[in-house]
């Protein structure tokens, strides 16, 4: 069973200092460094800080100003969805983004905002556990602190694969309020670094308990240590990012859940495959249009975003906005029996043909990404606006990634290939299809693409294989540009440029 208690609380954070019983509401308070600084000085308050730290990994499905699911917005420029929606101006920088033709004032800009909120929100707790160290013990003092900094790491990650050149800092800025822009690989290095510091304390738990779902543990840091390592194609580090997948793989704490299928419902979260995953819940979530509450996510609006226009009611399936169609070659590329097929993609043209009241919208497939549809039982307990409220956690890395990992890490370090064909044969296994005699990394690559539909992992895949120039271009449909690695990175937006003038934008913007 999941909760949500260590992001819900996370909503009032950013609150508490912001409010005072039995005060006026007329009343004016300072609300200065000096007040925060009192504030977050004893355990109780210094926690509220790491929930914090925590809630921005919610917002990238709507911030109250854009849609970033980060799944999506890594998917669609790759080969699998297209953008959909009512038209090509319909959250039009996605449909830039998706041919390769973003600009800076038409871009990506709230998970850039976003993510910098949760670097900050980072640094807002190791500053204050630091400070009042003495407010804490000792085991709780290294255990927040390194939730903090894997959370930094976690956010710095999306914005170096998305952006490479970005600012950077470690500590929150003071006027003017800038950082140091840093390469692509700068940014690599100081995380990475950072980052086995944090998973050599040893101090992250396995599993959490039921009641702190959601928290970063030591196999969430070695999987975002591994997706970094080989995102890069850092040679030096495969061993020690295999070892780490291998770590997972003995625990005996994860394994493959027996129903792919089962995996994306409600039932299916943190099952024993699952290693992280962003929360959502439909209970009592408020999030509404009109509230001023978009960033406080209680539930998510992506079901709704990526789901079938007018709805299925036979189905149990919400009227949803038309976007994330996926591609007819994506369903076409399982082969007969692949359980994955039918979880993956859902394929409704029996029921849109029959139905003359189905009005398509733009890139229609009649197919759609089964893994966060908008089924009605998902909002049924939301109090809120149900568009923005569905119970569809985010999965982030699963165990079956773990082994898949592992696989490609064996074959490039000249390990066992009996090792890395077992570790594939066990997620095909899982698949009800028959296994591979030998395995090459491009089987690894192929199956990664065929369990991680929908996931966002397939963009990246492209790209840090060298794939990506061959595969996305003008011969799939709706895409007129190809993929070059001039457009490895997002361009910067405008807005941050103006800001602070030294900030340089990406090349070829």
């Amino acid at each position: 069973m999941k909760t949500n208690h260590i992001i819900k609380t996370g909503m009032l954070a950013g609150l508490a200092v912001l409010t005072g019983c039995g005060d006026s509401f007329l009343e004016v308070k300072s609300h200065t460094q000096d007040f925060v600084e009192t504030y977050y000085t004893d355990s109780t308050h210094i926690s509220q800080s790491l929930i914090a730290a925590y809630s921005p990994l919610q917002w990238n499905d709507w911030n109250g100003i854009q849609y970033n699911p980060q799944n999506v917005m890594s998917d669609i420029m790759a080969d699998d969805i297209l953008v959909g929606g009512q038209s090509a101006t319909d959250n039009q920088f996605w449909h830039l983004m998706a041919n390769y033709e973003a600009q800076p004032n038409n871009c990506m800009s709230g998970m850039w905002s976003n993510m910098y909120s949760g670097i900050k929100r980072s640094n807002d707790l190791l500053k204050y556990a630091d400070e009042h160290k003495a407010a804490l013990s000792e085991n709780t003092f290294k255990l927040w602190t390194a939730e903090a900094r894997t959370l930094r790491a976690y956010y710095y990650n999306m914005l170096w694969k998305f952006w490479g050149n970005i600012p950077f800092y470690f500590e929150n800025l003071s006027e003017p309020f800038t950082a140091p822009q840093l390469t692509a690989d700068e940014v690599y290095e100081k995380v990475i670094l950072d980052l086995e510091e944090v998973i050599n304390m040893k101090v992250l738990p396995t599993r959490w308990d039921d009641n702190n779902l959601g928290r970063v543990t030591q196999p969430t840091a070695y999987m975002l240590f591994t997706e970094m390592v080989m995102y890069q194609k850092d040679q030096t580090r495969y061993q020690k990012a295999l070892g780490y997948m291998q770590e997972i793989i003995n625990s005996g704490s994860f394994g493959l859940h027996g129903s792919y299928a089962d995996l994306f419902t409600a039932a299916g979260e943190w099952c024993e495959e699952s290693i992280f995953e962003v929360n959502y819940s439909d209970y009592k979530t408020s999030r509404g249009w009109g509230t001023g509450d978009a960033i406080f996510a209680g539930g998510t609006v992506l079901p709704r975003l990526a789901s079938v226009p007018g709805g299925i009611p036979e189905l149990g399936i919400d009227d949803g906005w038309g976007f994330c169609p996926v591609r007819e070659s994506a369903y076409n590329m399982f082969e007969d029996g692949d359980s994955r097929r039918d979880a993956s993609v859902l394929d409704i043209r029996s029921y849109t043909d029959a139905n003359p009241n189905f009005k398509p919208r733009y890139q229609n497939t009649g197919f759609w990404c089964g893994k966060f549809t908008a089924y009605s039982k998902n909002v049924e307990r939301a109090t809120g606006d149900k568009q923005l409220n569905y119970n569809n956690n985010l999965r982030i890395y699963r165990y079956a990634e773990t082994l898949l990992n592992a696989a490609e890490l064996l074959l490039q370090t000249g390990g066992s290939n009996a090792t890395a064909r077992d570790y594939v044969n066990q997620v095909r296994q899982r698949a009800g299809i028959e296994p591979l005699a030998t395995v090459t990394a491009d089987d690894v690559i192929n199956e990664r693409h065929l369990e991680f539909l929908g996931e966002g992992k397939r963009y990246w895949d492209l790209v840090r294989t060298d794939k990506a120039a061959s595969v996305l271009g003008p011969r799939q449909e709706y895409r007129t540009n190809s993929w070059t690695p001039a457009r490895k990175y997002q361009p910067i937006p405008y807005t941050e440029i103006s800001k602070d003038p030294t900030l340089k934008q990406n090349s070829d913007y």
